[in-house]
This record gives structure tokens, sequence and C-alpha cells, in this order.
């Protein structure tokens, strides 16, 4: 495998191309322009379709469109476009459509700023548009990981017919670290259940409408039954220094880089600190969290926007660990050293 200096945004079009999709829809926005700008360049080059939608709207459409017909596809937004778009990741939720969905987190609410934000965690791991259905969440925290993560998050789209998301931010989007490059995946999996010119498949139906309340429930209870596979079988973490540790830093994309420098802080200075990321955040590692906190004293949960994953982390751990927050907004990342310094205000 070759090394090539890129940034995370360009990652994601190399694993894409690595992961066999075929076609880009997307409307550029800040800071994740460049994902729609190394599309247009690559996919064309490689025979493959890269469209400019006129909108966000258009875009997510178009890929709902082109996943009914099989095809291996994607787009990629930042904050207010992927606002734009929800609706139609409900549909394809619904309509168990795989697709692959890029957010390059910036600050808001509303046009906010185009500096690194994670105020879209309720959004997308909750699932931000309506009705009841889940996405799954991939959380990158390097240049190869965006490369990495998107490649992953093809196969689970296709394994379990579902929308991915791969939530990013922009400092991850923007930085440039060399990637390795990967090998290619192998052809994507038969899918009999697509729209496609075959004969045997004019029988078929994609929707997101049932009009009788019988079909409805069965419909949204199958859709539950394949979530609970999901949370059994995809739920991924980072752990380290977790044998001894008193206390357990908690993080995700830009941030769990921060905590890896705070933690060797910690550890220099002989305090006993771990450090957990989910890779997942839909499914969450819930089963790993819960089985720190039998063991640890304290959790400190970092992120830069006001408070959101640690709600869910609070309600993992409720009563067994008291969990701490810290956070900045409007662009700022805590440094290590803000870290190393609230770690030791707890353990005080």
């Amino acid at each position: 495998m070759r090394l090539k200096l890129l940034k995370g945004n360009d990652a994601v079009i190399r694993g894409a191309l690595l992961a066999g999709c075929e076609a880009f829809y997307g409307y550029p926005i800040t800071p994740a322009s460049e994902i729609a700008h190394e599309a247009a360049r690559l996919f064309p080059a490689a025979s493959r379709t890269f469209l400019q939608a006129e909108s966000e709207v258009a875009a997510i459409n178009m890929v709902y469109g082109a996943s009914s017909a099989g095809i291996r596809c994607m787009t990629a937004s930042s904050g207010p476009g992927m606002s734009l778009k929800m609706e139609g990741i409900s549909y394809l939720a619904a309509s168990e459509l795989p697709s692959v969905i890029v957010n390059v987190c910036r600050v808001g609410p509303g046009l906010g700023n185009i500096f690194p934000s994670q105020g879209d965690y309720n959004q997308m791991v909750k699932g931000g548009g309506h009705g009841s259905y889940r996405c799954i969440v991939l959380a990158p925290n390097s240049v190869q990981e965006m490369c990495d993560f998107t490649m992953q998050a093809f196969e689970l789209a296709d394994k379990y017919r579902i929308p991915v998301i791969v939530l990013s931010d922009a400092y991850v989007g923007q930085m440039m670290e060399p990637l390795r490059i990967p090998e290619p995946l192998g052809p994507p999996p038969a899918k009999p259940w697509a729209l496609t010119p075959k004969a045997e498949t004019n029988n078929n139906v994609i929707t997101s409408i049932f009009l009788n309340p019988e079909e409805m429930e069965a419909h949204v209870m199958q859709l539950f039954e394949k979530h609970s596979e999901i949370e059994k079988h995809e739920a991924r973490c980072d752990m380290r220094e977790t044998d001894d540790a008193e206390l357990v830093l908690v993080g995700f994309g830009i941030v769990s880089r921060v905590l890896e420098s705070a933690l060797a802080l910690a550890r220099a200075e002989g305090l006993k600190v771990g450090y957990f990321r989910p890779q997942t955040l839909w499914p969450f590692p819930e089963a790993h969290l819960l089985d720190l906190a039998k063991r640890v004293k304290n959790f400190l949960v970092v992120e830069i926007n006001n408070g959101q994953m640690v709600h869910d982390i609070r309600l993992i751990v409720e009563g067994r660990c008291p969990t701490h927050f810290m956070n900045r907004v409007g662009g700022f990342v805590p440094t290590p050293e803000e870290v190393l310094a609230k770690v030791k205000e707890i353990i005080r």
C-alpha cells in the first residue's frame, strides 16, 4: 500500500472509489466542498458518475433514485445542507435503501461559521428527519479513517440496507496527513430487491408509504428488528490505558485526538487516566462503557458542542460512575493542557 499526503475530505473520495461507489450527487458547502471537488475530478476519470445537483434536496433524492437501481452511491455536505437532506434521509431509511452520507460539521445553529463543531451529534445519531428510524453513524478522527470508514460505510449500508452517516468535523476534513491507500474492496453484493431493466425485477416495489396501519406497524417493527441486529454486531470503540484507570476521558472526532495528547500528559505525571473513543456513535458501544463504569471512579466527556453525547453516556452509566463534562463552542477546540487541568480539578 502506498502513502499519499491528502486532506481528510479528499480521502473520503479515495475511499468511495476503492469501495466501488458508482455515483456521487452533491452540492458544495464549506468545510465539505473538497469532497465534491475531488469527486468532480476523479469520478469521471474512473468512468463513474458525478453530478452537481441544483440543491441539497435534489442531491439526496438523486441518491434515493440511484440506490433504488442497486447502484452504490453517496453524497456529502455540512450543517445547513444536512438539514435540507433530512427529509430524504428519512425516506431512504424507510425504503431500506443503502446509501452513504458524509457530514463535515461546521458551527451552528443557523448559518454559523465554517469552523469545527460537533453540534450535529443529536441530528445525526437520533435521526434528524421525521418518523422512527436509525442510521449507522461512523466517527473518524484522522485522514486514514476518513478513507477507511467511508469504505466500511458502503459495506455496512449494503449489508443492512440502511443509510450510513460518516460524521466528521471541519478539522478532520481540512487537515492533511499521510494516507496509506488501502486495497480496493471486492464486488458489491447482488441486490435482487433493486429496480433494474431485468424482467425478474418487474414486480419489485420500493416505497416508504403504507396507508394501512397494520402494514405500517409491521414495517416499522421490521426496521426495529434490523436495528437490534446492528446494535448487537456493529458497535465499535477504541480504548487505551483503561486497565488501571481511575478517570477515563471520552470523546470522538477531532476531540479524541486532543484527548490522546491529554492522556500522554496525564500519564507522564503519574495520573491514572484512560481513554475511550466511540468509533460508532450509533450503535453506541454501550457494553464497553458499562464495563468501564464498574471499574473507574469518573468519566470526563469532552465535546465541541453544548453537551450532546454526554447525555447518552449519563443514561448508560446512570448510578454507576459520575460523568463530568467539558466543552468549547463557536469553533474552538480545547487544548490538551486545558483537558489536563480539568482532570486534576476532578481528581482533587
